[in-house]
C-alpha cells in the first residue's frame, strides 16, 4: 500500500484519499514553458505571482511549488542572491494570504533556510541534497518536508547523451541511497518524497520505462512525485513537435498522469491544476 501521508515542516499532507497536485509557479524569465509569465516590464511582479498562487489553490493545488532558477536543459545558474531576491518576497506574500503549503525548488541550503524562515514547508531539491553539503543538516534542523529527485549530470549537461545499463534499477538504487543518507543525517523518512526526475538526464525511452515500471520505486516505501507536465518527451510519444507551444502538450500530460495514478503515484507537479484535477476526479469515479 502506498504511504498515506507526507509530513511537512508544520503540517501533515494527507495522501490517503488519492493523488494531490503540486501547482507550478515559475518566478523565472526563462523556464521552458511559462518563463516570464509573471514579469512586467522586465521585473518580477510579486502581486501577479500571489494572484497566480491563489488561482492554483482555488483550482485544487495541495502544494504551491515556487522556483526562482530555471533547471530546463541548457539553463544557466542565476546565483544565490538573485534566487533569494526573486523568492523571498513572494513566499512571504503567499503565506500571508494562503494556508496551502509552499514548496521551494532549490538546491542551495542558504536559500532553503531563508525560504523556510519566510514560511515554506517543503524543499524540492533537484540534486537530492548532493549539491550543497549544508542541506541535509538544515533539513534535519528545520523539520522541513523534502523531495529528493534523481538526475544525471547538471542542467547544463544532463541531456548530452544520457546513458544507463538499466535506468529503472539505477534510479531506484540511487534514490534509495539518498533516502538512506538523509535518514542517517537525522531526517525522518516520513518527511521524504522521491522523484525519479523525468527529463533530467534521460532519453524518451528512459522516461517511458520510469513511467511504465514504478514497482522498483514504490518498493522504497516512500511517496512518489512525478513531474511530467508539458515536457518534451511527450512529443516523441505523440509524434507531434510541440516545442514551439508546450501548453499544447496537456493531452499527453493528462494521459501519463492518469496511467501513473493507476499505478499508485500520489503527487503530481503540474502547470495545469484545474484540468488535471478534473481528469483525476473523473478517472477515480470508475
Amino acid at each position: 500500500m502506498p504511504p498515506t501521508h507526507w509530513q511537512l515542516r508544520t503540517r501533515n499532507l494527507d495522501l490517503s484519499r488519492g493523488p494531490v497536485l503540486m501547482g507550478i509557479i515559475n518566478l523565472t524569465p526563462d523556464s521552458f514553458s511559462d518563463g516570464g509569465r509573471l514579469y512586467r516590464d522586465g521585473r518580477l511582479d510579486v502581486n501577479a505571482a500571489v494572484d497566480h498562487a491563489l488561482q492554483l489553490a482555488e483550482e485544487g493545488a495541495a502544494i504551491l511549488d515556487l522556483g526562482a532558477e530555471s533547471t530546463r536543459p541548457g539553463s544557466l545558474s542565476v546565483g544565490e542572491s538573485e534566487e533569494l531576491r526573486r523568492l523571498i518576497p513572494v513566499i512571504a506574500a503567499i503565506c500571508e494570504v494562503s494556508r496551502v503549503p509552499v514548496s521551494v525548488d532549490t538546491y542551495r541550503a542558504a536559500v532553503a533556510k531563508e525560504a523556510l524562515a519566510a514560511g515554506a514547508e517543503i524543499i524540492n531539491d533537484i540534486s537530492a541534497a548532493t549539491f550543497d553539503a549544508a542541506m541535509p543538516p538544515l533539513l534535519c534542523e528545520t523539520g522541513a518536508g523534502v523531495c529528493l529527485m534523481h538526475k544525471q549530470g547538471t542542467p547544463q549537461t544532463m541531456q548530452t547523451d544520457p546513458c544507463y545499463d538499466d535506468v529503472v534499477a539505477e534510479v531506484a538504487s540511487w534514490l534509495e541511497g539518498r533516502k538512506n543518507a538523509l535518514v542517517a543525517a537525522g531526517v525522518p523518512p516520513e518527511r521524504i518524497t522521491l522523484d525519479p526526475g523525468i527529463g533530467f538526464g534521460k532519453t524518451a525511452a528512459h522516461n517511458l520505462r520510469l513511467i511504465r515500471e514504478t514497482e522498483a520505486l514504490h518498493a522504497l516505501g516512500l511517496p512518489l512525485l512525478y513531474g511530467i507536465s508539458r515536457k518534451r518527451f511527450l512529443d516523441t510519444f505523440s509524434g507531434i513537435d510541440l516545442s514551439h507551444n508546450p501548453e499544447q502538450r496537456l493531452p499527453g500530460t493528462l494521459a501519463v498522469t492518469l496511467f501513473l495514478a493507476s499505478q499508485g503515484v500520489r503527487i503530481f507537479r503540474t502547470h495545469d491544476v484545474a484540468t488535471t484535477k478534473q481528469a483525476l476526479d473523473v478517472y477515480f469515479k470508475f
